[in-house]
């Protein structure tokens, strides 16, 4: 693991000393997030955590500036010490890179900007065909040069420490820039898909290939798992999902299968696309917290991993409560190898780093992978 564990909360969290990038090692084989995902026995139960990188941690507030994530995502060594620090502070089993979904598109000069407090903005929403015109091909080496030092940093920094690099999903990111801001609804979104699903299928086409392009170098830099983010995608009924998404993100699950890395699928709200992120081509579906581990096991099959899913507003509650609701998602895994545990979305701001730390130490005491239960977790109802 990079660095040294940081139990204190008022500790800095020192790196040690950087190397470069050319002196990289691979992840051993044995890491337990990449035997989860093979759904392989490991010698723990892996845990990692969605917005990991910095939001609830002091070292991150120090470091990350002001002003848009994405000025921080441009300076390498900034994202690559922020990508660090909560492996450092809480132990976990993966990191994953410093980046958001919108970095691609805004790359190549849509107009896309996040603004703090608010989300993804788009000065010139998506409308038309002549739209088009404006997402030309991502050239990682040329247009997110950024992206791949900071991944490169991280390979040699991360040591047996997997790194997870990400994509935004053609849907999701389609959402953001038909939208111009984050929505409840996705009214405009879903005007185009149903009024015209020619443009519409156009549209996300160009998005997968974006994220083709960026997962691959990502990969090609050195980051050992992937995870397509369609965050959004529970907005849609399943049939509209088949028939408007499946096709896209199929396209980007495939187009990396030849990496021989995981790659994980992950959206919200979606219980009843859950068969269909596993269609898309996933090796491990993300759930969240809307569906008990042990009913999606009963749904996807044992083929699949599964990573989740404890609520992350449940790490705002007693230390007490969160660990029992931790031994709920343990205890609902089964013992099954093939289980990542991660929260149902991403860390709350307002999380106590402490209750992140002691949840992956308990995580790591009591989850299984052998097809048993802990005393501690056997027989627990929540």
């Amino acid at each position: 693991m990079a660095g040294r564990a940081c139990r204190n909360p008022d500790d800095d969290c020192e790196p040690r000393p950087r190397r470069r990038y050319r002196d990289a090692v691979p992840p051993h084989p044995d890491a337990p997030f990449l035997c989860a995902c093979r759904r392989e026995p490991a010698a723990h139960v892996p845990v990692w955590f969605m917005r990991q990188a910095g939001r609830s941690l002091p070292e991150y507030r120090a470091v990350r500036g002001e002003g848009s994530i994405l000025d921080a995502i441009r300076k390498p060594d900034v994202a690559t010490e922020i990508t660090l620090q909560p492996v450092r502070r809480h132990g976990v089993d993966a990191a994953v890179l410093y980046s958001d979904i919108v970095v691609p598109v805004a790359a190549i000069g849509f107009g896309v900007d996040v603004a703090p407090g608010t989300g993804p903005v788009v000065a010139q929403p998506f409308r038309s065909a002549a739209d088009l015109d404006r997402l030309r091909p991502l050239e990682p080496e040329v247009d997110t040069p950024y992206v791949l030092e900071t991944v490169r940093n991280l390979a040699a920094e991360l040591g047996d420490t997997p790194l997870i690099g990400f994509a935004g999903a053609p849907f999701t990111v389609a959402s953001y820039l038909i939208e111009g801001r984050p929505s409840r609804t996705y009214a405009l979104t879903k005007a185009l898909m149903f009024g015209d699903p020619e443009l519409w299928s156009q549209l996300v086409d160009r998005l997968a290939d974006l994220a083709i392009a960026s997962l691959r170098s990502q990969v090609e830099a050195g980051a050992s798992a992937v995870q397509l983010f369609d965050s959004w995608a529970g907005a849609l009924a399943p049939a509209d999902y088949e028939r408007f998404v499946l096709p896209a993100s199929t396209k980007v699950l495939a187009a990396v299968a030849d990496l021989g890395v995981p790659r994980i699928h992950f959206g919200v709200g979606t219980s009843e696309l859950l068969h269909l992120f596993k269609a898309a081509g996933a090796d491990v579906v993300g759930i969240d917290w809307h569906t008990h581990l042990d009913d999606a096991r009963a749904r996807l099959g044992d083929d699949v991993a599964l990573q989740g899913n404890l609520d992350p507003a449940v790490l705002l509650a007693p230390p007490d409560v969160v660990a029992d609701r931790a031994r709920d998602v343990l205890r609902r895994a089964g013992g099954h190898p093939a289980h990542v545990f991660n929260l149902g979305h991403g860390v709350l701001p307002e999380t106590d780093p402490g209750i992140l730390t002691a949840l992956v130490e308990q995580v790591h005491a009591e989850g299984r992978t052998d097809g048993t239960l802990a005393p501690s977790v056997a027989g627990l109802a929540v």
